[in-house]
């Protein structure tokens, strides 16, 4: 008989990486374990490109030609696309800033959009910036619009906000994360109409919503959600108020808000969450 291996009284105990590589590899577990796409969709992966330490990516980032912007729940820190090196921090009050969600960079200024998360009656509230001085001009209140103000967006003159809805936590009662709507306002920020997410998103999102949303020059509109590896290509329907599902691409982000570049729009940034990093990311062509 050959003799078994000797057993040794040293108790075994694993190795943990650092967190920073932790939450990596759970990010791309999650890409790897994605929803397969929906049927009749091509498989489409983001290919990252570059990463940018910042300790205030905790809800998404906004990008202009030179800067991208970490967003926080009360804080917003401007960095330098070439050098990486932080330009500008904003701190808020958190009493007074409890859940900046994102940011979009349009002309001189940076529009936000916070929420009273995870309070209800869900409340929203638009935040203007000055970009070039990252210091705070004004609020724009909305009110009660039925969803959590995630993200705001413009495009021919108009904005177009997501109004998210959750299961459970930051949720109402008779509403869940498929209530989440795509709303569009007038420059005065008058409510006109909205559209509904298709179910092949949603149930993607679920039991979250919708954290980003972005215009591409294409008129595709691209949404990410709260902690997914993925990002929906989306677009106006013809007829009817719901989106249309066009694709869906793997993405090494960890959900919140995503933004394209100005000067390539092509290139997708994102944020890891566990890392508190920013995203770079060249996007999959997509079939005409």
């Amino acid at each position: 008989m050959i003799p078994g291996p000797r057993r040794s009284n040293r108790r075994h105990v694993p190795i943990r990486p650092p967190r920073r590589f932790r939450a990596c590899s759970l990010a791309f577990a999650a890409l790897a374990c994605a929803v397969p796409p929906a049927r009749g969709q091509p498989s489409l992966t983001a290919e990252l490109v570059r990463r940018y330490p910042a300790p205030e990516a905790s809800q998404g980032v906004a990008a202009d030609r030179d800067s991208l912007y970490a967003v926080g729940n009360s804080e917003i820190a401007r960095y330098d696309k070439a050098t990486g090196r932080r330009t500008a921090l904003w701190s808020g009050d958190p009493k007074l800033f409890p859940h900046l969600n994102s940011c979009a960079a349009f002309g001189r200024d940076l529009v936000c959009a916070g929420s009273n998360y995870p309070a209800t009656p869900m409340r929203s509230r638009v935040e203007i910036f000055d970009r070039g001085r990252l210091a705070h001009k004004r609020s724009i209140e909305l009110g009660e619009h039925g969803g959590s103000l995630t993200w705001v967006t413009r495009r021919g003159g108009l904005w177009w906000a997501c109004l998210a809805n959750y299961d459970g936590r930051g949720g109402e009662p008779g509403r869940d994360h498929a209530a989440t709507t795509l709303a569009q306002f007038d420059a005065r920020w008058r409510r006109l109409r909205s559209w509904r997410f298709p179910k092949t998103v949603l149930d993607r999102l679920a039991p979250r919503s919708a954290s980003g949303g972005v215009w591409s020059p294409q008129g595709l509109l691209y949404v990410s959600g709260h902690d997914s590896a993925e990002v929906y290509v989306l677009r106006l329907p013809a007829q009817g108020d719901v989106l249309e599902h066009v694709a869906t691409i793997a993405a090494p982000i960890e959900g919140q808000a995503i933004a394209l570049d100005p000067a390539d729009p092509q290139r997708l940034y994102g944020v890891s969450r566990g890392a508190r990093e920013l995203l770079a990311m060249r996007l999959p062509k997509l079939a005409r």
